[in-house]
């Protein structure tokens, strides 16, 4: 769907912050039909028929980072669109400050950086690849810079 530029599908996606204003970005494993080993949002799914943002949003938390919804504080940060905010699907996306690195899915993710807005973007412009729409969210709900909690 990505290669046909197909804009017509929802996903969600989660950025995790810890206290020192940097977000949890992990790689993606080498066998990844769609970008691999590419840097990702924390956390990122499709929405199945059927499936409400918000159940997608429970299901991939605990696939991809074995997290419980009900058991950590989610704070939404919105709703954003291809055509409005030129990324490659329609979306929401939420929030979790936490420290720790989540105990990630090996399946989905091969490392993973804490990193600044800034530093993300460095390490972008220095040639570290990353998802289509990774700096635009980061952009976009972050700016530059996270105010440290």
């Amino acid at each position: 769907m990505y290669a046909k530029k197909l804009h017509n599908i929802r996903v969600v996606n989660l950025f995790i912050k810890n206290s020192r204003g940097e977000l949890w970005i992990p790689r993606r494993t080498a066998h990844k039909r769609s970008f691999p080993l590419c840097l990702d949002m924390s956390m990122g799914g499709h929405v199945e028929s059927g499936e409400t943002y918000e159940e997608t949003f429970r299901r991939e938390l605990r696939e991809e980072l074995n997290m419980d919804a009900n058991a950590v504080p989610c704070r939404y940060l919105g709703y954003i669109t291809p055509h409005a905010h030129d990324v490659n699907a329609f979306m929401k996306v939420w929030e979790i400050q936490q420290d720790e690195a989540p105990r990630y899915n090996p399946d989905d993710f091969t490392e993973y950086f804490w990193l600044t807005p800034d530093a993300l973007f460095k390490r972008l412009a220095d040639g570290d690849i990353s998802k289509n729409d990774l700096p635009k969210l980061v952009k976009h709900f972050y700016g530059n810079n996270i105010a440290v909690s």
